[in-house]
């Protein structure tokens, strides 16, 4: 499916089946127009004479080494084949040079991973970023006998990641495009800022009746405007417990990694004085933080919702100061504001108060650009 949108956003066809062609795995590749559930893409199919043979990483390595390929689509897709190859190996017990490429190995597996590495060289593909993963749900019937939905080599290459279960009970990311997925993306989560060039849609074989089976890609170029993207807020309204718990529980949830973490005081029912806590987080770090919620707090229910979060570029610049260097934040629009944990340490360090220090680092600032 990712061959067949990278080749409908404007890949080469062409130039993708004569490169998959110099691997002389002996299959001959297809690009058709199809519609899925109203909606046109692009369906990448190999043609080959199924076979029993396994391969191994080192004999799939020499193959894509061999091949005529552009050098960075060879080295990602050694990457691809590397990171499923230490899963497989994990997933069920063996070295990694003996895993057994029985599915993943099979040519139309090897053409969908050098393909999609191919096509995103033809493109000028230099990041790789992914929504959160479609999984699926129920089992799958494989050489292993029948596993549960995402099959083990899936479910560790998504491990940390951001991942749901959505419409027909079937296995909707395999471990190769788990694989791509995990090897390949420089983040997960929503768009980055981007000018949009060209989109395009890659067409499963199934035809679905809840949603149309297609993999979209969005190719642009890196925006300079503001950073647009979406969070998840927490939040839980707290009556019976100590403000010393909840300034640990604070401290607790930053150093997990959400991005601002509040308490607001309340008035609840019957006039009991209370809290609002209210977290910020991106979405693949929801699930750890409500566990931590619930673990530091006394609450026992949340309420979880979207936002939109939008941030204003920024950069540090270093100034000295008479009590010592500190970090400067510098927005896109021009503002600044010293780093507080710069001036508080400072502070500390050098027994002057806060306020001098925060002048001090002000008055540098503007003195360097001047």
């Amino acid at each position: 499916m990712l061959v067949g949108a990278l080749a409908d956003a404007g890949a080469d066809s062409r130039a993708l089946t004569d490169a998959l062609d110099s691997l002389n795995t002996g299959a001959s590749f297809t690009f058709e127009k199809v519609k899925r559930h109203g909606l046109a893409g692009t369906k990448f199919q190999v043609h080959w004479e199924q076979q029993k043979s396994h391969r191994h990483l080192s004999g799939i390595v020499r193959m894509i080494n061999a091949g005529a390929l552009p050098e960075r689509a060879k080295q990602r897709a050694i990457q691809v084949f590397q990171k499923l190859a230490e899963a497989e190996a994990l997933a069920h017990a063996v070295n990694i040079e003996k895993v057994h490429f029985h599915e993943v190995g099979a040519v139309d597996s090897i053409a969908d991973i050098v393909g999609a590495c191919v096509g995103l060289e033809l493109l000028g593909v230099e990041q790789l970023y992914c929504s959160p993963v479609n999984v699926g749900s129920g089992t799958v019937e494989t050489e292993h006998g029948t596993l549960p939905v995402p099959a083990p080599a899936t479910a560790r290459l998504l491990t940390g990641k951001p991942v749901y279960a959505r419409g027909p009970a079937m296995e909707l990311t395999t471990p190769t495009g788990a694989a791509v997925a995990s090897a390949l993306a420089t983040g997960f989560g929503a768009m980055p800022p981007m000018t949009i060039a060209a989109t395009g849609y890659g067409a499963g074989t199934k035809d679905f009746a809840e949603h149309a089976n297609l993999l979209r890609v969005t190719i642009g170029a890196a925006a300079q405007a503001s950073e647009a993207t979406t969070v998840d807020v927490i939040e839980a309204n707290i009556d019976d417990l100590s403000p010393q718990v909840l300034g640990y529980a604070l401290e607790r949830l930053m150093a997990a990694g959400a991005l601002d973490v509040s308490l607001q005081p309340l008035e609840m029912k019957k006039g009991r004085p209370g809290t609002l806590l209210r977290v910020i987080t991106q979405p693949e770090l929801r699930e750890t933080l409500v566990a931590l919620i619930f673990r530091e707090t006394s609450t026992l229910g949340l309420r979880i919702y979207a936002a939109e979060r939008r941030v204003q570029t920024r950069h540090f610049v270093e100034v000295d100061t008479p009590h010592g260097k500190i970090r400067v934040k510098v927005g896109g629009d021009g503002g600044f504001a010293p780093e507080y944990e710069d001036c508080r340490r400072v502070a500390i360090e050098t027994g002057a108060s806060l306020k001098q220090v925060l002048a001090e680092a002000n008055f540098a600032y503007v003195n360097t650009t001047r």
